[in-house]
């Protein structure tokens, strides 16, 4: 390449003689740059008449040359191209060039290949510029991983991530997930530093509660990493061709109970702060579902979806003991499997399938109902069959106020009360699920006195039994007096089209349809453990049975009322018609039985050591026995429902009476000394500092059922009788027959929604005061539109179905012209009037009051 250089220097050297025509061979050259020719053969010729200025000579030379060096540029940069790159593309060389080389160099001028020497130059200055780049950000990335392997050390030190492959038992799944997660932490990778963040750690506030750590849910249920597998094995085929593995976050829930052998007073002081001093003690074995085990530490941890429960609960005690080594100090450990949850996508089951089918069929029928029924609504007769179902003709009769003549208009208010205080000791049982950062101070809070009106939950259910006696005595009663039949088949069949539609839908849904809505921490304790029992035993609570299977294994145990008021009204009509056909003898059997039932819940109390009162420090395994012993045992619940069934027959025989002032306020005195006596008696042992008694336990659930429903009983005589003041007003007013048409379906859909927030709450909240979490409008405003639902598509129709099956007679004048549920429309008896002026109306009780209050509304 570097011939034709030599040669014009030697030209320019030795021929200076020869100058003058060489200039005039450079004008008319003989052949071109392109063929490469020896720049001597067009020096040395001599063209015709050629004259050139020695000016114009030099300038065509340094012409030539410089082509002829960016020419040999290019051969070169094209050869170490070529070399670099190693690519297909092949050098061009001299051979293949085609044209002159003034075409060819203007042709490279514009392609991205050309090179020139300000080019070239520019090309190293950038190839430079991107290895030092390179050198720069390879040494930042080496930096940067000394950093963070440095950050986490020192990171983990302080929270060490937990290893559930320690079990010795654990899975190979297990351990080789487990091992690609605590490498993936030591290199700082954001899934492993995810999913040890998201388990729960140790907080401030120990001391006042803060020792459940729920951790974050969301953030461990989100994790799903690809991650390649290190160790695969030929013969595995679970493995995909790639050799990848899915590693998903895995949220399990731990319980934890610490145990103290030795008595030291300093240790105890401080377990009873990290306790928040045990308004409900729980044993390790005790049921978690219905109520609280308030003394156990629930702990979230984030785990690979590939180990279970047990190798979390092995290395969770392995853990605790050896942090608690030769310190006398104790922990049970235990991990449900059902407690630990990951995001699978299952599909539906065929049971969950055809449940939801049945909901959406019966809401098509609705509006399929409500669409007919305003389409015929301008035709004098409907068909009464396709209106049953009638949303519009449903909500009518929900929130209409009108009354029946012989309605007792008392008894709406009273339930409503009672109803309203039910739902306060119910949420304030639900409310002790939660976490609170303030536990301890929350527990101070509420160990007063006053938190009576939240223990005393079994105390309002009392009023609900007295008025489904008092009712269905005062029906029957009213018919014996006329002399009309008693049809007890239709009596029967009527109460069970009224009650079973609610509860089996309710059964349903809460079985197949509700576990489906959520998720949470503690969803699959309180919602997906009675869904599991339900699909056991619901047929329990349809044959009105499941009362006497104890609460541990009752499906919806809130229902257990519903078993007890059917028992109780199934022998009603034995008590009413002895009452009945033998007065005096029938008055004493049934005081008689009052006594023995009370002495019994007495006796019953002292020997299990049973507490009807929710008091401060309430054992959990008492709470169930009293449950299983007296609570939801008809023959202990029948004292009010007996005095139900004397108040029905003395409202019928003691009709008119009138009473002077003097009665009147003895009445009221005792009436209030009962109510005080019921509510009061039992406050001091709501203190933090009580400690049980069986006396004062068995007194309580002997005694305040009778003082408490006596109290309901003189309003609900002296209102009925006309003797109306402010105070029976209020309970008298019109707007109380709504809740009462919604107190079944209340009393069947409060304990879902309370269970559905508990299982959905996340993260720890602060306890400000009692009002704030009692008063909780967004659960107020669901359990309302769950009842108004609940009413509208299956109590509401299903009434409507009885009526047109159990046909009413006209108001009847013989002795079989009527029946409980055919006396809806019963003419009122002649009005009498006493020396003061006051009416008294003695009225055949319709039967849709009978209907409505016979039912039970409680707990």
């Amino acid at each position: 390449m570097l011939l034709p250089i030599l040669l014009i220097i030697s030209a320019l050297v030795g021929h200076g003689q020869a100058m003058n025509g060489a200039a005039a061979a450079v004008l008319n050259p003989t052949c071109s740059l392109k063929d490469n020719c020896n720049l001597g053969d067009n020096l040395l010729a001599t063209p015709e008449n050629a004259e050139a200025s020695n000016d114009k000579l030099e300038s065509q030379i340094a012409s030539i040359f410089e082509d002829k060096v960016n020419y040999s540029l290019k051969l070169f940069a094209d050869d170490a191209t070529a070399t670099q790159t190693a690519t297909t593309t092949t050098t061009t060389t001299v051979l293949e060039l085609s044209g002159n080389l003034s075409d060819h160099h203007h042709h490279q001028l514009i392609s991205d290949g050309n090179f020139t020497i300000s080019h070239l130059k520019s090309n190293e200055t950038e190839r430079k510029e991107q290895q030092d780049q390179e050198q720069e950000e390879d040494q930042i990335e080496n930096d940067e991983r000394v950093y963070l392997y440095n950050i986490g050390k020192r990171f983990l030190a302080i929270s060490q991530p937990f290893d559930a492959s320690r079990n010795p038992d654990a899975s190979t799944q297990c351990r080789s997930q487990m091992r690609q997660y605590l490498d993936a932490l030591d290199n700082f990778d954001l899934w492993a530093l995810k999913m040890h963040d998201a388990s729960g750690k140790l907080n401030s506030g120990i001391l006042n509660g803060n020792i459940n750590q729920p951790g974050d849910f969301d953030q461990c249920m989100g994790i799903r990493q690809k991650v390649r597998q290190q160790h695969r094995r030929p013969y595995d085929h679970h493995n995909n061709d790639s050799g990848d593995t899915i590693i998903r976050g895995q949220y399990c829930l731990a319980y934890a109970q610490p145990v103290l052998p030795h008595k030291s007073k300093r240790l105890q002081t401080f377990f009873k702060l990290l306790q928040s001093h045990g308004p409900f003690k729980s044993e390790f074995n005790d049921p978690g579902h219905r109520v609280p085990r308030y003394s156990l530490i629930n702990w979230g941890i984030c785990v690979p979806a590939g180990c279970t429960a047990r190798d979390v609960e092995y290395s969770v005690a392995e853990y605790l003991n050896n942090q608690t080594a030769f310190t006398g100090i104790s922990f049970n450990v235990r991990v449900e499997p059902q407690m630990c949850q990951s995001k699978d996508q299952e599909p539906w089951d065929r049971n969950t399938t055809w449940a939801v089918r049945f909901f959406v069929l019966i809401l098509s029928v609705a509006i399929l109902s409500t669409i007919y029924d305003r389409c015929t609504k301008a035709q004098s007769q409907q068909n009464a069959w396709c209106t049953v179902f009638s949303l519009d003709k449903n909500l009518r009769w929900l929130f209409s106020t009108s009354s029946s003549p012989g309605d007792i208009e008392a008894v709406h208010g009273i339930r409503f009360l009672n109803a309203l205080m039910l739902i306060f000791s119910h949420k304030s049982m639900a409310m002790f699920f939660n976490p609170y950062n303030n536990r301890t101070a929350m527990s101070e809070s509420l160990g007063q006195p006053w938190t009576v009106i939240g223990r005393a939950a079994s105390l309002y259910t009392d009023p609900f039994l007295l008025f489904s006696g008092m009712l269905t005595s005062y029906s029957l009663f009213g018919r014996l007096m006329k002399q009309q039949p008693i049809r007890l088949k239709n009596e029967y069949i009527s109460r069970l089209m009224r009650i079973v539609p609610p509860l089996a839908a309710l059964i349903l849904f809460c079985t197949y349809v509700l576990p489906l809505w959520g998720s949470g921490p503690q969803w699959n304790l309180v919602v997906g453990h009675h869904a599991d029992i339900c699909k056991k035993h619901w047929w329990r609570n349809l044959l009105f049975i499941h009362n006497y299977f104890g609460f541990s294994e009752m499906c919806l145990t809130h229902t257990h009322h519903l078993g007890i008021d059917t028992e109780l009204f199934a022998v009603a009509p034995i008590f009413i018609l002895g009452l009945w056909r033998w007065p005096r003898r029938g008055l004493f059997a049934l005081l008689l039985l009052c006594t023995v039932g009370t002495a019994a819940r007495y006796y019953t109390t002292i020997v299990n050591q049973l507490s009807n009162y929710i008091y401060f420090g309430t054992n959990i395994q008492r709470l169930f026995r009293t449950a299983d012993y007296m609570y939801s045992f008809p023959p202990h619940r029948s004292t009010v429902y007996i005095m139900g069934i004397l108040l029905g027959y003395a409202l019928r025989k003691f009709q008119g009476i009138k009473l002077s002032s003097g009665q009147l306020r003895l009445g009221w005195l005792g009436a209030t000394i009962c109510l005080l006596a019921s509510v009061l008696g039992p406050a001091p042992m709501g203190d933090i500092n009580y400690v049980y008694n069986s006396t004062h336990a068995a007194i309580y659930a002997a005694f305040a059922p009778i003082a408490w429903c006596l109290f309901f009983s003189w309003i609900v005589f002296v209102s009925h009788n006309g003797y109306k003041n402010k105070f029976t007003q209020i309970f008298s007013w019109r707007g109380f027959q709504v809740s009462t048409k919604l107190s079944y379906a209340i009393y069947l859909t409060q304990f879902p929604v309370f269970f559905y927030n508990v299982g959905r709450r996340r993260h720890i909240h602060h306890y400000y005061n009692f009002v704030s979490i009692i008063l909780d409008t967004n659960e107020f405003i669901s359990i309302f539109l769950a009842s108004v639902a609940l009413t509208v598509l299956f109590d509401a129709p299903f009434q409507n179905i009885k009526k047109l099956l159990i046909k009413r007679p006209a108001p009847a004048t013989s002795s079989s012209s009527s029946s409980s549920s055919s006396s809806a429309k019963a003419a009122a008896t002649p009005t009498t009037t006493t020396s003061n002026g006051i009416g008294k109306a003695a009225a055949e009780v319709p039967a849709t009051t009978l209907a409505t209050a016979s039912h039970p509304h409680a707990d």
